[in-house]
C-alpha cells in the first residue's frame, strides 16, 4: 500500500524540552490508525508538525510525498485542531462556506449540505454557533475538516465533547471514509473508540513509540483460566491452542471440569503496561 503520511525520525525540542526523540510513523491509504499516550507524551506535537503548524528540530513529515507544511501537502489534508473556535455569529453553513474558500474547494451549496447531512447537522445549517451545543459545535468541526474531499484527514479529539450517540455517528463517518480510501490519523485519548475502529494504534510516551500494532496484535494471550473439582487455576502462557489439551489432562486425571476460559490482555491493559506511572 502507498503511505498517506509519513514521520521519519522525528524530533522535536522545546528549549530543554524534548517533546519528541525520534519517532517514526506511518499511515497508509485507505488506513486508520490511532495515537494514545498520556498527556504530555508528544501526541499533540506530533500532529502539529504533521499539518504544518510546528517544525520539526530533526526528522521529517510528509503528506502524500511532499513535505508537511507546503501547499501540496496542504491541499491533500483536512484537519480539525482539539481546541478550536468559529465566529460565534456564524451559521454552520457560513462556517462550511468559508472553509470552502480557504481550501479552495468548488463544491459549492451541495458539498456542504452533504458535509452537514453526515455529522447529522442538516437541520442546523442556518442555526449561529453560538446557539450551538458543545458536541454540535465538535460535529461541525469535523465537518469542516472534509471540505474539499482530503485525502489524508488528522483529527486530533474529535468525540471529546460527544455523548455516546455523537461519538457513533463519527465512527461509522470514519468507517465510511476509509472505505472510500481516505487515510485518518486519529489522536484521542478514549481507548474504546481507538478500539473499536482502527486498523492500528500507536502509543507514545514521553516522546517514543513504546508500543504499536493492530488492536488485536496489543491484545495479548495471558494463558488458560481452569475451573475444576479443585477449584480455578490459570495456566500462564497458555493459549486457545491449548485450551482443549489442558481440559484432556485434567479429565485423565480425574477431575471433573466446570469450565474453560481464554484470558488475553486488552487494548487498556498494553496501554497501562506502556505507560506505566505516566497516567496525567
Amino acid at each position: 500500500m502507498a503511505i498517506a503520511l509519513a514521520v521519519h525520525a522525528l524530533e522535536k525540542r522545546y528549549g530543554s524540552v524534548q517533546a519528541l526523540k525520534g519517532v517514526d510513523l506511518a499511515v497508509e491509504e485507505g488506513e486508520l490508525v490511532g495515537l494514545l499516550g498520556p498527556n504530555g507524551a508528544g501526541k499533540s506535537t506530533l500532529v502539529k508538525i504533521a499539518v504544518g503548524l510546528v517544525r520539526a528540530t530533526r526528522g521529517r513529515a510528509e503528506v502524500v510525498g511532499a513535505r508537511a507544511g507546503s501547499r501540496a501537502a496542504r491541499a491533500e489534508l483536512g484537519y480539525l485542531a482539539e481546541l478550536f473556535r468559529f465566529p460565534g455569529w456564524y451559521t454552520a453553513d457560513e462556517v462550511l462556506e468559508l472553509h470552502q474558500r480557504l481550501a479552495r474547494s468548488a463544491g459549492g451549496a451541495a458539498e456542504r449540505k452533504r458535509l452537514l447531512d453526515v455529522v447529522a447537522l442538516s437541520d442546523a445549517r442556518d442555526r449561529r454557533v453560538d446557539g450551538m451545543s458543545k458536541g454540535m459545535q465538535q460535529r461541525l468541526g469535523i465537518a469542516q475538516s472534509l471540505v474539499g474531499s482530503p485525502r489524508v484527514l488528522v483529527l486530533d479529539e474529535p468525540t471529546s465533547a460527544l455523548d455516546p450517540a455523537g461519538r457513533r455517528v463519527v465512527r461509522v463517518l470514519l468507517e465510511e471514509l476509509r472505505a472510500q480510501g481516505a487515510s485518518v490519523l486519529l489522536n484521542s485519548h478514549l481507548l474504546s473508540e481507538i478500539e473499536l475502529v482502527c486498523d492500528r494504534v500507536a502509543i507514545l510516551r514521553a516522546g517514543e513509540v513504546v508500543a504499536a500494532g493492530s488492536p488485536a496484535a496489543l491484545s495479548r494471550p495471558r494463558g488458560v483460566e481452569l475451573e475444576t473439582d479443585e477449584g480455578v487455576r490459570t495456566v500462564e502462557g497458555a493459549t486457545r491452542d491449548d485450551a482443549a489439551r489442558l481440559v484432556a489432562e485434567a479429565v485423565a486425571a480425574g477431575r471433573r471440569v466446570y469450565g474453560v476460559r481464554v484470558l488475553t490482555s486488552t487494548l487498556e491493559d498494553t496501554y497501562l503496561e506502556a505507560v506505566g506511572d505516566d497516567v496525567s
